[in-house]
């Protein structure tokens, strides 16, 4: 099954690895921002909003920044939003 997760975007439940709430990182872990620029650096971070970012999801194949919170894209994948 596939989940949207912002955009047009929608990836395959089973590959999805990680959400992480962007509204609770400090500035201070800097090791999130690490990662963020090591997958940018790689060519495998993709932004799905130019709005505030909420959520990382994190895939087999990508890292996703989205404008959907982590609760949301949570009910999808638990099957109760799937498209």
């Amino acid at each position: 099954m596939y989940v949207h997760i912002g955009d047009d975007i929608a990836v395959r439940a089973d590959t999805v690895t990680a959400l992480i709430d962007l509204e609770t990182v400090l500035p201070s872990q800097k090791d999130v921002m690490s990662f963020i620029n090591a997958e940018d650096e790689s060519n495998r971070l993709q932004y799905l909003t130019e709005d505030i970012p909420r959520s990382m999801i994190l895939t087999t194949e990508r890292t996703y920044i989205s404008s959907l919170s982590t609760e949301v894209l949570r009910r999808r994948l638990a099957g109760k939003m799937l498209i």
